[in-house]
Protein backbone atom coordinates (compact mmCIF):
# COMPACT_ATOMS: atom_id res chain seq x y z
CA UNK A 1 0.00 0.00 0.00
CA UNK A 2 3.02 2.17 0.89
CA UNK A 3 4.53 1.67 -2.14
CA UNK A 4 1.31 2.56 -4.32
CA UNK A 5 1.28 5.19 -2.47
CA UNK A 6 4.80 6.55 -2.77
CA UNK A 7 4.76 6.12 -6.87
CA UNK A 8 1.41 8.05 -6.74
CA UNK A 9 3.17 10.93 -4.94
CA UNK A 10 5.95 10.70 -7.50
CA UNK A 11 3.84 10.96 -10.55
CA UNK A 12 1.43 13.83 -9.22
CA UNK A 13 4.88 15.62 -8.24
CA UNK A 14 6.34 14.95 -11.75
CA UNK A 15 3.14 16.28 -13.30
CA UNK A 16 3.07 19.62 -11.18
CA UNK A 17 6.58 19.96 -11.84
CA UNK A 18 6.15 19.52 -15.86
CA UNK A 19 2.88 21.41 -16.37
CA UNK A 20 3.53 24.17 -14.18
CA UNK A 21 7.53 24.83 -15.25
CA UNK A 22 6.60 26.60 -18.37
CA UNK A 23 4.73 29.51 -16.56
CA UNK A 24 7.91 29.76 -13.87
CA UNK A 25 10.54 29.66 -16.83
CA UNK A 26 8.21 32.02 -18.40
CA UNK A 27 9.38 34.30 -15.28
CA UNK A 28 12.04 33.30 -14.17
CA UNK A 29 14.33 31.43 -17.29
CA UNK A 30 12.70 33.02 -20.36
CA UNK A 31 13.31 30.87 -23.29
CA UNK A 32 16.74 30.73 -25.41
CA UNK A 33 17.21 32.51 -28.41
CA UNK A 34 14.90 31.86 -31.25
CA UNK A 35 16.34 28.69 -33.58
CA UNK A 36 18.96 29.53 -35.51
CA UNK A 37 18.60 26.61 -38.08
CA UNK A 38 15.41 24.32 -38.38
CA UNK A 39 15.76 20.46 -39.72
CA UNK A 40 13.04 19.13 -41.97
CA UNK A 41 12.82 16.53 -44.52
CA UNK A 42 16.66 15.57 -43.65
CA UNK A 43 17.71 18.95 -44.68
CA UNK A 44 18.98 22.15 -42.49
CA UNK A 45 18.29 25.39 -43.11
CA UNK A 46 18.55 28.64 -41.56
CA UNK A 47 15.54 30.31 -40.19
CA UNK A 48 14.56 33.60 -41.43
CA UNK A 49 15.18 36.77 -38.83
CA UNK A 50 11.29 37.60 -37.51
CA UNK A 51 9.46 40.71 -38.13
CA UNK A 52 8.38 43.47 -35.51
CA UNK A 53 4.86 44.84 -35.71
CA UNK A 54 4.73 48.01 -34.74
CA UNK A 55 1.25 50.09 -33.42
CA UNK A 56 1.69 52.25 -36.40
CA UNK A 57 -1.22 51.49 -39.05
CA UNK A 58 -0.09 50.29 -42.36
CA UNK A 59 -0.71 53.63 -44.05
CA UNK A 60 1.64 55.10 -41.50
CA UNK A 61 4.74 53.08 -42.52
CA UNK A 62 6.76 53.40 -45.75
CA UNK A 63 9.60 52.16 -47.07
CA UNK A 64 12.68 52.79 -45.67
CA UNK A 65 14.78 53.36 -48.98
CA UNK A 66 12.51 56.08 -50.04
CA UNK A 67 12.82 57.69 -46.42
CA UNK A 68 15.99 57.74 -46.75
CA UNK A 69 15.94 59.75 -50.22
CA UNK A 70 13.96 62.38 -48.66
CA UNK A 71 15.98 64.36 -47.03
CA UNK A 72 20.06 65.25 -47.42
CA UNK A 73 22.35 63.20 -45.59
CA UNK A 74 26.18 62.87 -44.72
CA UNK A 75 27.16 59.32 -44.66
CA UNK A 76 28.83 56.94 -41.36
CA UNK A 77 31.58 55.07 -42.10
CA UNK A 78 33.59 52.72 -39.23
CA UNK A 79 34.51 49.40 -38.86
CA UNK A 80 31.41 48.75 -36.89
CA UNK A 81 28.92 51.67 -37.76
CA UNK A 82 27.48 52.50 -41.58
CA UNK A 83 25.11 54.56 -41.93
CA UNK A 84 23.80 58.35 -41.83
CA UNK A 85 23.03 61.49 -40.31
CA UNK A 86 19.58 63.03 -41.48
CA UNK A 87 20.33 66.66 -41.87
CA UNK A 88 16.32 67.62 -41.56
CA UNK A 89 16.59 67.89 -37.74
CA UNK A 90 20.23 66.79 -37.33
CA UNK A 91 19.32 63.37 -35.89
CA UNK A 92 21.50 59.88 -36.56
CA UNK A 93 18.44 57.78 -37.73
CA UNK A 94 20.26 55.70 -39.94
CA UNK A 95 22.39 52.99 -38.28
CA UNK A 96 23.52 49.05 -39.61
CA UNK A 97 26.06 47.30 -38.14
CA UNK A 98 28.21 45.27 -40.43
CA UNK A 99 29.89 42.96 -38.24
CA UNK A 100 26.16 41.37 -37.29
CA UNK A 101 23.47 39.56 -38.93
CA UNK A 102 20.23 38.67 -38.66
CA UNK A 103 20.58 35.20 -38.77
CA UNK A 104 23.33 32.66 -39.58
CA UNK A 105 22.76 32.70 -43.21
CA UNK A 106 25.44 33.96 -45.15
CA UNK A 107 23.18 36.44 -47.20
CA UNK A 108 21.74 37.40 -44.10
CA UNK A 109 21.17 41.14 -43.93
CA UNK A 110 23.37 43.64 -41.20
CA UNK A 111 21.64 44.06 -38.14
CA UNK A 112 19.96 47.16 -38.34
CA UNK A 113 19.77 49.31 -35.27
CA UNK A 114 18.65 52.70 -36.21
CA UNK A 115 15.72 53.80 -38.90
CA UNK A 116 14.19 57.05 -39.83
CA UNK A 117 10.82 58.09 -38.23
CA UNK A 118 8.01 56.76 -40.54
CA UNK A 119 9.29 53.76 -41.33
CA UNK A 120 9.14 50.24 -39.41
CA UNK A 121 10.47 49.79 -36.13
CA UNK A 122 11.72 53.86 -36.45
CA UNK A 123 14.57 54.28 -33.78
CA UNK A 124 16.61 57.36 -34.25
CA UNK A 125 18.56 60.34 -31.94
CA UNK A 126 18.60 63.77 -32.17
CA UNK A 127 20.37 66.73 -30.79
CA UNK A 128 18.72 70.02 -30.17
CA UNK A 129 18.54 73.20 -27.61
CA UNK A 130 16.00 74.92 -25.70
CA UNK A 131 16.62 78.49 -25.23
CA UNK A 132 14.67 81.70 -23.28
CA UNK A 133 14.59 85.20 -25.79
CA UNK A 134 15.78 83.03 -29.17
CA UNK A 135 15.44 80.95 -32.49
CA UNK A 136 16.19 77.47 -32.02
CA UNK A 137 16.25 74.63 -34.23
CA UNK A 138 13.82 72.23 -34.54
CA UNK A 139 12.85 68.94 -36.30
CA UNK A 140 12.09 70.46 -39.58
CA UNK A 141 15.21 72.24 -39.90
CA UNK A 142 18.02 71.83 -42.42
CA UNK A 143 21.59 72.18 -40.90
CA UNK A 144 24.57 72.63 -43.65
CA UNK A 145 27.16 70.47 -43.24
CA UNK A 146 30.93 70.61 -43.17
CA UNK A 147 32.23 67.00 -43.94
CA UNK A 148 31.59 64.30 -46.57
CA UNK A 149 31.31 61.59 -44.21
CA UNK A 150 31.62 60.94 -40.56
CA UNK A 151 33.99 58.70 -40.12
CA UNK A 152 37.10 57.77 -36.94
CA UNK A 153 39.69 60.26 -38.52
CA UNK A 154 37.15 62.88 -40.29
CA UNK A 155 34.65 64.38 -38.31
CA UNK A 156 31.35 66.48 -39.47
CA UNK A 157 30.10 70.04 -38.30
CA UNK A 158 26.39 70.93 -38.47
CA UNK A 159 25.55 74.57 -39.15
CA UNK A 160 22.63 76.77 -38.94
CA UNK A 161 21.99 80.46 -38.39
CA UNK A 162 18.47 81.41 -36.97
CA UNK A 163 18.81 84.83 -38.67
CA UNK A 164 18.64 86.89 -35.08
CA UNK A 165 22.40 86.75 -34.25
CA UNK A 166 22.75 83.18 -32.84
CA UNK A 167 25.41 80.38 -34.95
CA UNK A 168 24.01 77.07 -33.67
CA UNK A 169 26.97 74.37 -34.40
CA UNK A 170 27.24 70.59 -33.66
CA UNK A 171 30.32 68.54 -34.10
CA UNK A 172 29.91 64.96 -34.82
CA UNK A 173 32.77 62.77 -34.44
CA UNK A 174 33.20 58.75 -34.00
CA UNK A 175 35.61 56.33 -32.85
CA UNK A 176 36.53 53.10 -33.87
CA UNK A 177 33.23 50.80 -32.04
CA UNK A 178 30.26 52.38 -31.12
CA UNK A 179 30.83 55.72 -29.35
CA UNK A 180 29.34 59.42 -31.25
CA UNK A 181 30.37 62.56 -29.42
CA UNK A 182 28.57 65.70 -30.26
CA UNK A 183 29.48 68.89 -29.06
CA UNK A 184 27.14 71.86 -29.16
CA UNK A 185 27.65 75.09 -29.59
CA UNK A 186 26.29 78.39 -29.53
CA UNK A 187 27.70 81.79 -30.56
CA UNK A 188 25.69 85.13 -29.49
CA UNK A 189 26.21 87.82 -31.90
CA UNK A 190 23.33 89.55 -31.29
CA UNK A 191 22.40 92.79 -28.96
CA UNK A 192 21.55 90.85 -25.68
CA UNK A 193 22.10 87.82 -23.96
CA UNK A 194 20.55 84.64 -24.28
CA UNK A 195 20.06 81.55 -22.33
CA UNK A 196 20.82 78.01 -23.89
CA UNK A 197 20.31 74.39 -22.58
CA UNK A 198 21.34 71.60 -24.61
CA UNK A 199 19.49 68.58 -24.83
CA UNK A 200 19.80 65.40 -26.49
CA UNK A 201 17.40 62.09 -27.24
CA UNK A 202 16.24 58.66 -28.21
CA UNK A 203 13.49 58.04 -30.02
CA UNK A 204 11.92 54.94 -30.77
CA UNK A 205 9.03 53.26 -31.98
CA UNK A 206 7.43 49.67 -30.85
CA UNK A 207 8.65 47.22 -28.07
CA UNK A 208 11.26 44.65 -29.22
CA UNK A 209 11.19 41.12 -29.34
CA UNK A 210 12.62 40.37 -26.44
CA UNK A 211 10.29 40.21 -23.00
CA UNK A 212 11.88 42.33 -20.33
CA UNK A 213 11.66 39.12 -17.68
CA UNK A 214 12.76 38.73 -13.94
CA UNK A 215 16.08 37.65 -15.26
CA UNK A 216 17.04 39.70 -18.45
CA UNK A 217 16.12 43.36 -18.55
CA UNK A 218 15.06 45.37 -21.69
CA UNK A 219 13.54 48.47 -22.45
CA UNK A 220 14.48 51.93 -20.50
CA UNK A 221 17.45 51.72 -18.46
CA UNK A 222 20.01 54.46 -17.29
CA UNK A 223 22.58 54.75 -14.64
CA UNK A 224 21.71 57.48 -12.14
CA UNK A 225 24.39 58.63 -9.05
CA UNK A 226 26.17 55.88 -9.15
CA UNK A 227 23.62 52.99 -9.09
CA UNK A 228 21.89 51.04 -11.99
CA UNK A 229 18.11 51.32 -12.42
CA UNK A 230 16.32 48.88 -14.20
CA UNK A 231 12.59 49.31 -12.57
CA UNK A 232 11.33 51.73 -15.71
CA UNK A 233 9.98 49.29 -18.23
CA UNK A 234 8.00 49.85 -21.33
CA UNK A 235 4.79 48.44 -18.95
CA UNK A 236 5.59 50.79 -16.29
CA UNK A 237 5.59 53.97 -18.99
CA UNK A 238 2.30 52.56 -20.46
CA UNK A 239 0.21 52.30 -17.20
CA UNK A 240 1.36 55.43 -16.03
CA UNK A 241 2.97 57.82 -14.86
CA UNK A 242 3.76 58.32 -18.42
CA UNK A 243 7.01 60.35 -17.72
CA UNK A 244 9.94 59.33 -15.12
CA UNK A 245 12.19 62.18 -14.25
CA UNK A 246 16.06 62.18 -12.79
CA UNK A 247 18.91 64.42 -11.79
CA UNK A 248 22.16 62.63 -11.72
CA UNK A 249 25.75 63.67 -11.93
CA UNK A 250 27.61 61.38 -14.30
CA UNK A 251 26.12 58.00 -15.84
CA UNK A 252 23.79 57.48 -18.72
CA UNK A 253 20.03 56.85 -19.97
CA UNK A 254 18.68 55.05 -22.83
CA UNK A 255 17.19 51.71 -24.31
CA UNK A 256 18.44 48.17 -23.91
CA UNK A 257 17.85 45.32 -25.97
CA UNK A 258 19.47 42.24 -25.18
CA UNK A 259 22.16 41.94 -27.52
CA UNK A 260 22.16 46.10 -28.15
CA UNK A 261 22.52 49.76 -26.35
CA UNK A 262 21.39 53.11 -27.14
CA UNK A 263 22.35 55.11 -24.85
CA UNK A 264 23.04 58.91 -24.10
CA UNK A 265 26.40 59.89 -22.30
CA UNK A 266 26.85 62.82 -20.73
CA UNK A 267 30.55 64.28 -19.36
CA UNK A 268 31.38 61.81 -15.90
CA UNK A 269 31.13 64.70 -13.48
CA UNK A 270 27.94 66.51 -15.87
CA UNK A 271 24.98 67.16 -14.19
CA UNK A 272 22.16 65.99 -16.88
CA UNK A 273 18.35 65.86 -16.04
CA UNK A 274 17.25 62.79 -17.40
CA UNK A 275 13.36 61.29 -18.60
CA UNK A 276 11.76 58.56 -20.05
CA UNK A 277 8.38 59.49 -22.05
CA UNK A 278 5.33 57.58 -23.38
CA UNK A 279 4.07 58.89 -26.86
CA UNK A 280 1.94 58.28 -28.88
CA UNK A 281 0.94 54.48 -29.46
CA UNK A 282 4.07 52.13 -28.77
CA UNK A 283 6.70 55.55 -29.39
CA UNK A 284 8.91 56.28 -25.83
CA UNK A 285 11.81 58.76 -25.82
CA UNK A 286 14.95 59.10 -23.40
CA UNK A 287 15.98 62.62 -22.20
CA UNK A 288 19.43 64.45 -21.85
CA UNK A 289 19.24 67.64 -20.77
CA UNK A 290 22.72 69.81 -20.10
CA UNK A 291 22.78 73.02 -17.63
CA UNK A 292 21.66 76.33 -18.99
CA UNK A 293 23.98 79.21 -19.49
CA UNK A 294 23.46 82.80 -20.57
CA UNK A 295 25.65 84.15 -22.86
CA UNK A 296 26.27 87.69 -23.59
CA UNK A 297 27.35 89.04 -27.06
CA UNK A 298 29.86 88.05 -28.48
CA UNK A 299 30.60 85.19 -26.51
CA UNK A 300 29.85 80.76 -27.33
CA UNK A 301 29.42 78.03 -25.20
CA UNK A 302 29.76 74.67 -26.21
CA UNK A 303 28.79 71.42 -24.20
CA UNK A 304 29.73 68.24 -25.22
CA UNK A 305 27.42 64.64 -25.23
CA UNK A 306 28.06 60.92 -26.44
CA UNK A 307 25.49 58.77 -27.90
CA UNK A 308 26.43 54.71 -28.24
CA UNK A 309 24.74 53.01 -30.63
CA UNK A 310 26.20 49.12 -31.01
CA UNK A 311 26.17 46.02 -29.34
CA UNK A 312 26.82 45.81 -26.06
CA UNK A 313 30.30 43.44 -26.50
CA UNK A 314 31.58 42.92 -22.91
CA UNK A 315 35.07 43.97 -23.06
CA UNK A 316 34.04 47.18 -25.62
CA UNK A 317 31.93 48.25 -22.38
CA UNK A 318 34.19 47.51 -19.67
CA UNK A 319 36.99 49.62 -22.04
CA UNK A 320 34.31 53.04 -21.68
CA UNK A 321 33.99 52.01 -18.48
CA UNK A 322 37.84 52.09 -17.75
CA UNK A 323 37.26 55.42 -19.49
CA UNK A 324 34.76 57.06 -17.64
CA UNK A 325 31.63 56.20 -18.08
CA UNK A 326 30.44 54.98 -14.50
CA UNK A 327 28.59 51.01 -14.70
CA UNK A 328 28.61 51.08 -18.58
CA UNK A 329 29.09 47.14 -18.21
CA UNK A 330 25.68 46.93 -16.32
CA UNK A 331 24.05 47.49 -19.56
CA UNK A 332 24.32 43.64 -19.93
CA UNK A 333 21.84 42.57 -16.70
CA UNK A 334 24.34 40.57 -14.78
CA UNK A 335 22.02 40.58 -11.88
CA UNK A 336 23.08 40.45 -8.10
CA UNK A 337 25.82 37.60 -8.92
CA UNK A 338 27.51 39.72 -11.38
CA UNK A 339 30.70 39.18 -9.31
CA UNK A 340 30.42 35.81 -10.39
CA UNK A 341 29.23 35.77 -13.77
CA UNK A 342 31.75 37.88 -15.27
CA UNK A 343 34.85 35.66 -14.13
CA UNK A 344 32.98 32.95 -15.44
CA UNK A 345 32.12 34.56 -18.83
CA UNK A 346 36.24 35.73 -18.75
CA UNK A 347 37.28 32.41 -18.05
CA UNK A 348 34.98 31.28 -20.96
CA UNK A 349 35.75 33.75 -23.64
CA UNK A 350 39.32 33.06 -23.14
CA UNK A 351 39.37 29.25 -23.54
CA UNK A 352 37.13 30.23 -26.74
CA UNK A 353 40.16 32.37 -27.88
CA UNK A 354 42.40 30.14 -27.16
CA UNK A 355 40.58 26.87 -29.17
CA UNK A 356 38.48 28.34 -31.32
CA UNK A 357 35.12 26.98 -30.64
CA UNK A 358 32.63 27.85 -27.80
CA UNK A 359 31.13 24.33 -27.62
CA UNK A 360 34.87 22.92 -26.97
CA UNK A 361 34.96 25.91 -24.46
CA UNK A 362 32.14 24.80 -22.74
CA UNK A 363 33.20 21.46 -22.29
CA UNK A 364 36.91 22.88 -21.31
CA UNK A 365 35.02 24.73 -18.51
CA UNK A 366 33.13 21.61 -16.95
CA UNK A 367 36.38 20.01 -16.60
CA UNK A 368 37.66 23.30 -14.79
CA UNK A 369 34.58 23.16 -12.74
CA UNK A 370 35.04 19.85 -11.88
CA UNK A 371 38.50 19.88 -11.24
CA UNK A 372 37.85 22.92 -9.13
CA UNK A 373 35.14 20.60 -7.28
CA UNK A 374 36.99 17.37 -6.41
CA UNK A 375 38.03 17.77 -3.15
CA UNK A 376 34.15 18.58 -2.31
CA UNK A 377 33.26 15.46 -3.77
CA UNK A 378 35.67 13.74 -2.22
CA UNK A 379 34.14 15.15 0.90
CA UNK A 380 30.59 14.16 -0.01
CA UNK A 381 32.06 10.54 -1.25
CA UNK A 382 33.46 10.15 2.31
CA UNK A 383 30.21 11.35 4.23
CA UNK A 384 28.05 9.00 2.53
CA UNK A 385 30.09 6.59 3.00
CA UNK A 386 29.71 7.25 6.88
CA UNK A 387 26.51 7.52 6.53
CA UNK A 388 26.32 4.07 4.66
CA UNK A 389 28.38 2.95 7.81
CA UNK A 390 25.72 4.28 10.59
CA UNK A 391 22.78 2.82 8.95
CA UNK A 392 22.26 0.01 11.28
CA UNK A 393 22.48 2.21 14.14
CA UNK A 394 20.40 4.56 12.67
CA UNK A 395 17.34 1.97 12.29
CA UNK A 396 17.82 0.83 15.44
CA UNK A 397 17.60 4.27 17.30
CA UNK A 398 14.59 4.47 14.64
CA UNK A 399 12.81 1.53 15.97
CA UNK A 400 13.62 2.62 19.83
CA UNK A 401 12.08 5.59 19.78
CA UNK A 402 9.58 5.27 16.98
CA UNK A 403 7.06 6.99 19.43
CA UNK A 404 8.92 9.69 20.64
CA UNK A 405 9.99 11.83 18.05
CA UNK A 406 12.14 14.49 19.96
CA UNK A 407 13.94 11.77 21.88
CA UNK A 408 14.46 10.27 18.21
CA UNK A 409 15.77 13.74 16.93
CA UNK A 410 18.22 14.27 19.88
CA UNK A 411 19.44 10.11 19.69
CA UNK A 412 20.37 10.91 16.20
CA UNK A 413 21.99 14.32 16.95
CA UNK A 414 24.18 12.54 19.16
CA UNK A 415 24.86 9.50 16.90
CA UNK A 416 26.17 12.07 14.10
CA UNK A 417 28.42 14.10 16.64
CA UNK A 418 29.91 10.32 17.55
CA UNK A 419 30.41 9.20 14.59
CA UNK A 420 31.73 12.68 13.26
CA UNK A 421 28.98 12.40 10.62
CA UNK A 422 27.46 15.64 8.45
CA UNK A 423 24.14 14.30 6.62
CA UNK A 424 24.23 17.41 4.84
CA UNK A 425 27.21 17.80 3.27
CA UNK A 426 26.10 15.12 0.55
CA UNK A 427 24.27 18.08 -0.64
CA UNK A 428 27.05 20.83 -0.64
CA UNK A 429 28.12 20.24 -4.66
CA UNK A 430 24.58 20.17 -5.74
CA UNK A 431 24.27 23.66 -3.85
CA UNK A 432 27.77 24.90 -5.57
CA UNK A 433 26.55 23.62 -8.84
CA UNK A 434 23.18 25.97 -8.70
CA UNK A 435 25.19 29.64 -9.27
CA UNK A 436 27.49 28.16 -12.02
CA UNK A 437 24.44 26.97 -13.44
CA UNK A 438 22.87 30.09 -13.36
CA UNK A 439 26.02 31.60 -14.44
CA UNK A 440 25.86 30.30 -17.44
CA UNK A 441 23.09 30.48 -18.35
CA UNK A 442 23.14 34.11 -17.95
CA UNK A 443 26.32 34.36 -20.28
CA UNK A 444 24.44 32.44 -22.74
CA UNK A 445 21.57 34.38 -22.90
CA UNK A 446 22.82 37.55 -22.50
CA UNK A 447 26.24 38.37 -24.39
CA UNK A 448 26.68 38.97 -27.39
CA UNK A 449 29.65 36.90 -27.69
CA UNK A 450 27.84 33.91 -27.78
CA UNK A 451 25.06 34.76 -30.14
CA UNK A 452 24.92 32.36 -33.58
CA UNK A 453 28.21 30.25 -32.30
CA UNK A 454 28.27 27.29 -33.78
CA UNK A 455 29.74 23.36 -32.26
CA UNK A 456 29.57 20.39 -34.67
CA UNK A 457 27.39 18.94 -37.08
CA UNK A 458 24.00 20.09 -36.63
CA UNK A 459 24.58 22.47 -33.74
CA UNK A 460 25.01 26.03 -35.11
CA UNK A 461 24.42 28.14 -32.81
CA UNK A 462 24.91 27.44 -28.95
CA UNK A 463 22.76 30.19 -27.76
CA UNK A 464 19.72 28.80 -29.26
CA UNK A 465 17.57 25.15 -28.63
CA UNK A 466 18.43 22.49 -29.99
CA UNK A 467 16.66 22.04 -33.74
CA UNK A 468 17.32 18.34 -33.94
CA UNK A 469 13.96 16.81 -32.81
CA UNK A 470 13.49 12.92 -31.78
CA UNK A 471 9.74 13.65 -32.27
CA UNK A 472 9.89 14.16 -36.18
CA UNK A 473 12.24 11.35 -36.50
CA UNK A 474 15.32 13.53 -36.33
CA UNK A 475 14.46 16.07 -39.45
CA UNK A 476 12.92 13.21 -41.40
CA UNK A 477 9.35 14.28 -41.49
CA UNK A 478 8.77 17.51 -42.91
CA UNK A 479 7.22 19.45 -39.67
CA UNK A 480 8.43 20.89 -36.26
CA UNK A 481 7.02 19.43 -33.05
CA UNK A 482 5.40 21.81 -30.81
CA UNK A 483 7.73 23.40 -28.32
CA UNK A 484 6.98 21.05 -25.20
CA UNK A 485 7.48 18.07 -27.61
CA UNK A 486 10.69 19.90 -28.63
CA UNK A 487 12.62 17.01 -27.05
CA UNK A 488 16.40 17.15 -29.06
CA UNK A 489 18.88 15.20 -29.24
CA UNK A 490 21.07 16.98 -26.58
CA UNK A 491 18.35 16.52 -24.42
CA UNK A 492 17.77 12.88 -24.51
CA UNK A 493 21.94 12.71 -23.96
CA UNK A 494 21.15 14.21 -21.03
CA UNK A 495 18.40 12.24 -19.65
CA UNK A 496 20.43 9.09 -20.52
CA UNK A 497 23.33 10.73 -18.86
CA UNK A 498 21.90 11.90 -15.48
CA UNK A 499 19.77 8.04 -15.48
CA UNK A 500 23.01 6.04 -15.46
CA UNK A 501 24.18 8.82 -13.19
CA UNK A 502 21.47 8.17 -10.57
CA UNK A 503 22.23 4.40 -11.49
CA UNK A 504 25.93 4.33 -9.85
CA UNK A 505 24.54 6.65 -6.83
CA UNK A 506 23.73 4.26 -3.53
CA UNK A 507 20.12 3.09 -3.26
CA UNK A 508 17.87 5.63 -1.23
CA UNK A 509 16.40 4.38 2.36
CA UNK A 510 13.53 6.05 1.25
CA UNK A 511 10.75 4.41 -1.03
CA UNK A 512 9.48 7.71 -2.10
CA UNK A 513 13.46 9.36 -3.11
CA UNK A 514 13.93 5.97 -5.00
CA UNK A 515 10.54 6.62 -7.24
CA UNK A 516 11.17 10.55 -7.88
CA UNK A 517 15.34 10.12 -8.77
CA UNK A 518 13.98 6.86 -11.15
CA UNK A 519 11.75 9.67 -12.75
CA UNK A 520 13.86 12.37 -12.34
CA UNK A 521 16.14 12.32 -15.65
CA UNK A 522 13.22 11.70 -18.02
CA UNK A 523 11.79 15.07 -16.43
CA UNK A 524 14.71 17.05 -16.37
CA UNK A 525 14.73 15.82 -19.96
CA UNK A 526 11.37 17.91 -21.09
CA UNK A 527 12.52 20.45 -18.92
CA UNK A 528 15.66 21.22 -20.13
CA UNK A 529 15.03 20.95 -23.70
CA UNK A 530 13.70 24.57 -24.38
CA UNK A 531 16.97 26.00 -22.75
CA UNK A 532 20.12 26.50 -24.83
CA UNK A 533 22.36 24.31 -26.29
CA UNK A 534 25.37 24.83 -25.00
CA UNK A 535 23.47 24.69 -21.39
CA UNK A 536 22.75 21.15 -21.89
CA UNK A 537 26.57 20.57 -23.62
CA UNK A 538 27.34 21.59 -20.18
CA UNK A 539 25.47 19.62 -17.82
CA UNK A 540 26.38 16.41 -20.05
CA UNK A 541 29.30 16.85 -19.77
CA UNK A 542 29.44 17.46 -16.70
CA UNK A 543 27.32 14.12 -15.82
CA UNK A 544 29.77 11.93 -18.27
CA UNK A 545 32.58 13.59 -15.31
CA UNK A 546 30.42 13.03 -12.80
CA UNK A 547 30.24 9.47 -13.61
CA UNK A 548 33.94 8.66 -14.04
CA UNK A 549 34.35 10.42 -10.50
CA UNK A 550 31.71 8.12 -9.04
CA UNK A 551 33.42 5.00 -10.60
CA UNK A 552 37.03 6.78 -9.13
CA UNK A 553 35.81 7.26 -5.43
CA UNK A 554 34.06 4.14 -4.96
CA UNK A 555 37.14 2.16 -5.49
CA UNK A 556 38.32 4.52 -2.65
CA UNK A 557 35.10 3.77 -0.43
CA UNK A 558 33.79 0.00 -1.14
CA UNK A 559 31.14 0.06 1.35
CA UNK A 560 29.14 2.91 -1.33
CA UNK A 561 30.32 0.84 -4.43
CA UNK A 562 28.89 -2.26 -2.36
CA UNK A 563 25.69 -0.86 -1.49
CA UNK A 564 24.91 0.46 -5.21
CA UNK A 565 25.79 -3.34 -6.75
CA UNK A 566 23.07 -4.82 -3.95
CA UNK A 567 20.46 -1.76 -4.41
Amino acid sequence: MDDKKNIILAVLLTAAILFGWPYVSHYFFPAANPPATKIEGGKTTPVAAPGTDTADGPATIRDRAIVLKESPRVPIRTPKLTGSINLRGARIDDIVLPTYRETIDKDSPAVRLYSPSGTQDAYFAGFGWQGEGLKTPNKNTVWTAQGSALTPTSPVTLTWNNGAGQLFEIRLSVDQNYMISAAQKVSNSGEGAVGVKPYSYISRTGIPKDPDTWTIHVGPMGVFNGAANYDVNYKNLDEGPSTQSFQSKGGWIGFTDKYWLSALVPGADADFAGQFRKGAGTQYQADAALGSTMLAPGKAATQTIRLYVGAKEVKTLQAYERDGVKLFDRAIDWGWFYWFEQPIFALLHWLFETLGNFGVAIICLTFVVRAIMFPVAQRQFASMAAMRAVQPKMKALQEKYKDDKPRLQQEMMALYKTEKVNPLAGCLPIFIQIPIFFALYKVLMLTIEMRHQPFVLWIKDLSAPDPLHIFNLFGLLPFTPPSFLAIGVLALLLGISMYFQFKLNPAQMDPMQQQIFSIMPWMMMFIMAPFAAGLLVYWITNNCLSMAQQWWLYRKHPVLSTASATK
